[in-house]
């Protein structure tokens, strides 16, 4: 570890479904978020550890920012990612090479209140077509704000990742690992396991079922060779609980088996998943329900 060893927190933001799960997944190295096509995948401030011999770069993957806070919880996810953005070091601002939205002007007034350095990081730069487009692109990005730095990437592809973070090291302050050197989340397994549950939900089910889930582990145990796990799967209606279910229980058994095989490469132990589908109705607009999920509510 050398005398000018860098540590801080790296606020990665951006409207949903621009990748940025999939970018800290990749630049940690290991699966931290939960990933899939739908937007709003990712509800929580999740952190990603990448330490290297001259840094510590601690990642907070974010709930993507959007601008239709339909209900309490779109209200909390938009608070967890501004209070990532308040208590960063630097901020990573994701958006889709060759598109810029007015979602990403929503996301990049929120940046600039918060009066921190941001790096803008241009993912998907693979899906550019033709190629000769992309610099066109940066520079019209360039335009749009103060950014220390604008790096295109492909999270998918592993593209470019090591620049970004050479150039995101160089921007943290001087000072010793906050976390243990081998450590690569802050998250408990009991977490990990409700996102990869909800996960598979979010894959296998259709429309707007899944944004209608909750995921809670109700009792977790750790025996020699086997971890087990209780887990609830809270719908908001009565009409979703039978869609979960499935035919014959089909569709919970295939969630949770795809669920506990996941579970079982990422920790390397053996998995038993006990699933049940409950209904607590209109929870995303509850304070007290959004409390037990673990997210935060005050003003």
């Amino acid at each position: 570890m050398t005398e000018d060893f860098r540590t801080g927190f790296i606020a990665v933001v951006g409207r949903p479904n621009v990748g940025k799960s999939t970018l800290v997944n990749a630049l940690v190295g290991r699966k931290i978020s939960i990933v899939t096509p739908r937007a709003q995948t990712t509800r929580h401030a999740i952190l990603g550890v990448l330490t290297r011999t001259d840094a510590q770069l601690l990642f907070v993957d974010t709930p993507g920012l959007h601008t239709r806070q339909r209900n309490m919880l779109n209200k909390a996810m938009n608070k967890a990612a501004d209070s990532a953005i308040a208590g960063a070091d630097l901020v990573m601002f994701v958006v889709e090479a060759g598109v810029w939205r007015s979602a990403d002007n929503y996301v990049l007034e929120h940046v600039r209140n918060a009066g921190i350095a941001t790096l803008l990081v241009v993912n998907k730069m693979d899906s550019v077509r033709p190629k000769s487009a992309l610099l066109p692109y940066l520079e019209q990005c360039a335009a749009k704000g103060e950014f220390c730095g604008i790096i295109p990437v492909s999270a998918a592809r592993i593209d470019n990742l090591d620049r970004l973070t050479d150039l995101a090291a160089s921007f943290l302050p001087v000072g010793p690992p906050l976390y243990p050197l081998d450590a690569s989340t802050n998250r408990s397994m009991e977490f990990r396991i409700a996102e990869m549950v909800r996960e598979k939900l979010l894959l296998a089910l259709r429309q707007e079922v899944p944004y209608g889930l909750a995921v809670e582990v109700l009792m977790l145990e750790q025996k020699p060779g086997v971890v087990l796990a209780d887990v609830a799967i809270w719908a908001d209606r009565d009409s979703h609980k039978g869609i979960v279910v499935g035919k014959g229980g089909e569709t919970i058994k295939q969630v949770g088996t795809a669920a506990r095989l996941e579970l079982e490469s990422i920790f390397g132990e053996k998995f038993y998943l006990e699933t049940h589908v409950k209904v607590k109705s209109n929870w995303a607009d509850s304070a007290r329900a959004l409390q037990q999920f673990g997210f935060e509510t005050g003003a």
